[in-house]
């Protein structure tokens, strides 16, 4: 695991650079573009609000206001907030989503579709405010736009692609079948080495035949050993080239891999096996569909973090007198921490430090080791019993909300040492972290589970169906639903743990 996390940081990391770069373009088009629009609205006199600013700061009524004031006059203010509004546009449309498949075409089509909506809606939300614009004027803004933010970006593109050509930023992959298909993959992305892929090697399929190397590059090992292979070599995505196509292999593979932080393609032919999982892609040519579990469209995800923020302020600042009372309650009946730290497992398996009001006596493990909540447990407090009961133990989770380590909506996040467990014990146990853990889930708002059993992979098993659940019919809609059927379970007294 602790590889795992080490290469899902990577990922971020490089994927936060990426971010910053397209970010740093967009400021740079964007405000040049509204400097041209402002230019225009100049040289034709029509800046009246500035003309009379100018008028009266200075003494000569006869003369005329310079552009530099009349741009100075709109920096402080109207510049910053029309690239706010643009940037928000942006990120819910799924500008700032990292594609590493996407072509100089495919970007530049997207951005003609965002900017021509957000130039229509500038359009709109300009008609009462008293600052008009002809059809001359916001045409040659719409079209600054496309020039400048659609050609910053397929320069950042073309850079990108170049630096991948010479091996810079690639991805390291593994390719899973060692027969003809394996190797006319191989071939096809040796032609075209600006799609980012770096080829460690080959993994043998059952059926595949046992061989030191294919195509120059070495064998390393059958579908058994996969999950030792992409920590070793850091393999980034796993590549499913298979002579037979089979449910059962694709599943196989995906299971050896036991949760690690990679991607999955397969050739074009399995996409009746795994329909309504995968999204096709044109790799430079390259044909290949990506695995996506994740299909909650850009903005809804937006939407969603967006959510998480506001909900979480919300609690903690207008009910923070409440807070402090519990606190104060916490601090006199027991000694210890007023919150209760733990580390759980977040998305892709990175850990994360999980922050509850603590309701337990303080060292309640020590004698017995990791244990799971239980229906009745003697270690509970007076106070933390009611604060369980109340589901108010819960709140310092707004925290994790804030940072990002958790979502309001999600499968519960769990603790590494049952994690290790059950990912060797459950079949797709990992992929439960393949979207960021919550507080309120799907397994909890449709079934009340026995937490007096003993059977714990059994209960675990349980849970995982309904998280898989989620994970594939992930939206909007589904988690509005979850929180009324969360606030249901509390009113009928049920446990939503």
């Amino acid at each position: 695991m602790a590889a795992a996390r080490s290469l899902t940081e990577q990922f971020l990391m490089a994927h936060w650079l990426e971010r910053a770069l397209l970010l740093v373009s967009d400021f740079l088009a964007i405000n040049a573009a509204t400097v041209v629009l402002l230019w225009m609205k100049f040289a034709g006199g029509a800046l009246t609000t500035v003309e009379k600013s100018w008028r009266l700061s200075h003494h000569d009524p006869a003369s005329e206001p310079t552009f530099s004031y009349a741009l100075k006059f709109y920096t402080d203010e109207a510049l910053p907030l029309i690239f706010l509004c643009w940037l928000v546009l942006f990120i819910f449309l799924g500008m700032y989503r990292i594609e590493r498949t996407q072509s100089r075409l495919d970007e530049a089509i997207a951005v003609f579709k965002v900017v021509t909506l957000g130039t229509l809606l500038f359009l709109i939300a300009t008609m009462d405010s008293g600052f008009s614009f002809t059809r001359v004027l916001m045409g040659t803004y719409w079209l600054s736009l496309l020039g400048l933010v659609g050609g910053g970006r397929v320069a950042l593109r073309s850079v990108q692609r170049r630096l991948m050509a010479a091996g810079v930023g690639r991805t390291r992959a593994v390719i899973v079948g060692s027969d003809a298909r394996g190797e006319r993959l191989l071939e096809d992305l040796r032609l075209s080495p600006e799609q980012g892929y770096e080829v460690a090697g080959f993994v043998r399929a059952r059926t595949g035949e046992k061989r030191e190397e294919v195509a120059g590059l070495p064998l390393l090992g059958d579908i058994d050993q996969l999950a030792g292979i992409i920590a070793e070599r850091n393999v980034e995505t796993v590549l499913i080239a298979l002579k037979s196509n089979t449910h059962a292999e694709i599943v196989e593979i995906v299971e050896a891999a036991r949760g690690q932080a990679v991607s999955f393609s397969i050739t074009p032919d399995l996409y009746d096996i795994v329909a309504g999982h995968v999204r096709t892609q044109q790799i430079y040519g390259v044909p290949l569909m990506e695995l996506n579990p994740q299909i909650m469209p850009p903005w809804e995800q937006a939407a969603k973090r967006l959510t998480d923020v506001a909900v979480s302020l919300t609690i903690l600042v207008g009910l923070s007198p409440l807070w402090a009372l519990i606190a104060v309650a916490i601090k006199v009946e027991s000694k210890g921490p007023i919150l209760f730290r733990q580390e759980r497992v977040g998305r892709d398996g990175v850990t994360f430090t999980m922050s509850k009001f603590r309701s337990m006596r303080e060292g309640a493990e020590d004698r017995t080791g990791p244990t799971w909540v239980e229906s009745d447990d003697p270690r509970v407090t007076r106070v933390g019993r009611l604060l369980r009961g109340l589901h108010l133990d819960e709140v310092p989770q707004c925290l994790n909300f804030l940072k990002g380590d958790m979502s309001l909506v999600g499968p519960r996040p769990e603790r590494p040492y049952f994690v290790q467990q059950f990912a060797h014990q459950i079949p797709f146990y990992m992929r439960r972290f393949n979207v960021k853990p919550g507080l309120l889930g799907w397994a909890q708002s449709k079934h009340e589970f026995d937490l007096s059993s003993k059977d714990l992979v059994r209960i675990a098993r349980e849970r995982l169906e309904y998280d898989l659940y989620y994970i594939e019919n992930s939206s909007l809609a589904l988690d509005l639903k979850i929180m009324l059927r969360t606030i249901w379970f509390v009113l009928a007294g049920k446990s939503t743990r």
